[in-house]
């Protein structure tokens, strides 16, 4: 019985690193300050610049399918008319985004 108790309490742990956000940081986290600024230090301009223009570009994609929806009549909640609904959006958010300028 005292096995099987075990076995269940470090399945229970694997799954909690495993599913949780938070549980494998947590275990696999910088021990020191030391280590977290040698990781800083180790990321380049060039990583940030991206990071930045990936963070960027989604708002831009995000703001301007809200601006769609909200011209647009609300969302269905049947599914088969949400996939309409979806393709509908995209369908605008593309024929938007290739009538603006290149720039």
């Amino acid at each position: 019985m005292f096995e099987v108790t075990l076995l269940f309490l470090i399945m229970l742990v694997i799954a909690a690193c495993a599913f949780l956000p938070t549980g494998y940081s947590k275990l696999f986290a910088p021990k020191s300050p030391q280590q977290s600024d040698a990781i800083c230090e180790s990321c380049s301009d060039l990583e940030l610049k991206t990071i930045e223009e990936s963070t960027s570009k989604p708002s831009f994609l995000t703001h301007l399918q809200s601006e769609i929806e909200s011209a647009l009549f609300p969302r269905p909640t049947d599914s088969i008319l949400q996939r309409h609904y979806d393709t509908l959006v995209n369908a605008e958010l593309e024929n938007r985004l290739a009538a603006m300028p290149d720039s």
